[in-house]
């Protein structure tokens, strides 16, 4: 449901006087409405306006809008500067004092505007836009400035937290390359003690390097010695070939 702050006519015929209300924007606008708020007097000398400021505030909290009428009354009676100061923290005293200095700042411009001519009163009411203008100028310029600011601080934490990083890589890379220099050089001084191992073995391999030809030597040598076990069968055949004699004077013997 759209809430809408606007008018509600009241009062007799010529007479009017109207209630500031808080309605549902399909209703009619003097039709039903949800709470009444206050009462606007058109026709006073001066026009009163009373309302309730502090419900105004809650309709207002809840996303309810005011009407281009209800706004300018609102304005003029400094329940719209109130509920700014109060959305800012500020406290209950210095937001009564701005109201009461902003009230009395209006009272005097329309009883000034009352004794003025129809000329005087354009002129006066193009000077009040004019700086109304200006203020939204100033207001414009000061937001650009806070956001440019803004802005600027973020880019600066953003580098300052690129530079941290690029330190930080810069300083674990450096870490790594240290631990892997201590790791090569631990590794060499292990290899040392297996270099000088290996140094202290070579005269034992000079040594088994020159007991080789004497291996070969006897290796050369054992052909012979199976020659000589080869010409053994052959002497014992010799010596079994001795007794053939004998065997002949037997049978002479017998013959």
């Amino acid at each position: 449901m759209a809430v809408k702050l606007r008018l509600k006519r009241m009062g007799r015929r010529k007479r009017p006087l109207y209630a500031i209300v808080a309605t549902d924007t399909r209703h009619p606008r003097d039709g039903r409405y949800i709470e009444d708020l206050g009462r606007y007097a058109p026709l006073n000398e001066p026009a009163t306006v009373s309302v309730a400021m502090d419900r105004v505030h809650y309709w207002l909290d809840n996303g309810a809008q005011p009407s281009d009428t209800v706004r300018s009354l609102l304005k003029k009676q400094g329940v719209l500067l109130a509920y700014s100061m109060q959305k800012k923290g500020a406290t209950e005293e210095a937001v009564k004092e701005a109201v009461e200095a902003h009230v009395a700042r209006h009272a005097a411009k329309s009883s000034q505007a009352a004794k003025l001519t129809p000329a005087e009163r354009r002129a006066a009411a193009l000077k009040a836009e004019e700086e109304e203008a200006k203020a939204r100028e100033a207001e414009l310029a000061k937001k650009r400035a806070e956001e440019e600011a803004a802005a600027k601080k973020a880019a600066d934490e953003a580098r300052k937290k690129a530079e941290e990083e690029r330190a930080a890589a810069a300083a674990q890379a450096k870490a790594e390359q240290e631990a892997a220099n201590k790791a090569q050089a631990d590794a060499e001084k292990a290899e040392e003690p297996k270099a000088e191992e290996a140094k202290a073995e070579e005269p034992k391999a000079e040594e088994a390097k020159a007991e080789e030809p004497k291996a070969e030597e006897a290796t050369s040598e054992e052909p012979k010695a199976e020659e000589a076990t080869s010409e053994e069968p052959k002497a014992e055949e010799a010596t079994s070939e001795e007794p053939k004699p004998e065997a002949a004077e037997d049978k002479e013997k017998s013959a």
